[in-house]
């Protein structure tokens, strides 16, 4: 166990010409933390059970190579608009835009190339007693069909409190849309052998937005009351997953966005997850509007990941802090608009214990 804080660097191989680091924070908790320049991914999350033994606690790759055929986002940032923008078009002042379509008919996670595809420019070191990692990137304007060139900036603090905490930041000089998240699969087990259907779940969520065909909202806020999207007390994922209710139906699971409750902007609680065996708990907090809770309900065993072990259907499960999925065209919705001269600022704390 270290007994300070601290952050160092390795090579993690090269993308296109461009050297990738992994880079490794520590805290005197003996809670460490894996990230990559590439994709700000987050690669690994090592933390304590109750009995102290030390598990990873999230899907990734042992290699650069596993995240950069990655078709799964797996602890990667999304961008420049996280999940879904339906039909891959929005109208901005009365200009229509395109932006590239590649889950079914829309656009999903940045596109084609999105910024889980880049190489960020790092700077490391510890700051007020905590290892930090900051990233930055330029999404220039075109990209992906985005409008303005937008300057993303995301700082990971790893925290004596044994908190990874994410803040978020960006400016452009057009209009545009922005709404950033990360995409961390967990299983709170330390082993994804086992699915996540035992973990207990506890969203701080009343409503949630249903989905049409395609997995895109409707425009409808429904009240997760007497149905199986009821997270307002501790219950297994698994409890409501194989529910005959047609939004559980649509999606093949849980892939949906959920309203936090209290007000945007400030950091409240999103989530609470606790896997019964191991000990561990995970909290979630934000300053977003929504979480999307999704239940890896397209991962299959073509999915090699770490150690050469497959991760099948429901090895993780996410909770992505976000504006609602396709809000630049829901007027029902706040809209994920960042305009010049304005900065779009998040933050996302992910708290580890265990009892």
């Amino acid at each position: 166990m270290p007994s300070a804080a601290s952050i160092s660097k390795t090579d993690f191989g090269v993308h296109k010409g461009s050297e990738v680091s992994l880079y490794r924070l520590s805290n005197a908790s003996g809670l460490e933390v894996d990230i990559t320049d590439f994709g700000g991914a987050v690669v690994a999350i090592r933390t304590p059970d109750r009995d102290g033994r030390s598990g990873d606690v999230i899907l990734g790759f042992d290699d650069l190579s596993g995240y950069e055929d990655d078709l799964f986002y797996l602890g990667a940032i999304t961008g420049r608009h996280a999940n879904r923008i339906s039909g891959g078009r929005f109208e901005l002042d009365g200009e229509v835009f395109r932006v590239t379509v590649n889950n079914g008919p829309n656009h999903l996670h940045g596109g084609k190339t999105g910024f889980n595809k880049k190489v960020w420019a790092a700077e490391y070191g510890v700051v007020d007693g905590d290892p930090q990692l900051r990233l930055q990137y330029v999404s220039v304007d075109g990209e992906e069909g985005f409008p303005g060139n937008l300057k993303a900036c995301v700082i990971y603090n790893l925290t004596s409190e044994n908190e990874l905490r994410i803040d978020y930041e960006a400016t452009t000089d057009r209009k545009t849309v922005c709404n950033l998240s990360d995409h961390i699969y967990w299983n709170l087990s330390g082993s994804a052998e086992d699915n996540v259907l035992e973990h207990e779940l506890m969203l701080f969520s009343d409503k949630f937005t249903p989905l049409n065909d395609t997995a895109v909202p409707t425009g409808e806020i429904r009240k997760v009351e007497g149905s199986a999207f009821d997270f307002r007390k501790p219950k297994k994922i698994g409890a409501g997953i194989e529910s005959e209710d047609e939004q559980i139906v649509l999606a093949e699971g849980y892939d949906h966005n959920f309203i936090v409750r209290g007000e945007v902007g400030c950091l409240r609680p999103a989530a609470r997850a606790h896997d019964p065996e191991s000990g561990r708990v995970l909290e979630v907090f934000t300053t977003d509007p929504g979480v999307q809770f999704y239940t890896g309900n397209f991962l299959d065993e073509s999915v090699i990941g770490k150690c050469g072990k497959p991760y099948g259907r429901r090895r993780g499960f996410c909770l992505e802090s976000q504006y609602f999925p396709d809000s630049v065209n829901r007027p029902e919705f706040l809209a994920a608009i960042l305009r010049p001269g304005e900065k779009y600022k998040k933050t996302t704390v992910y708290r580890f214990s265990a009892k």
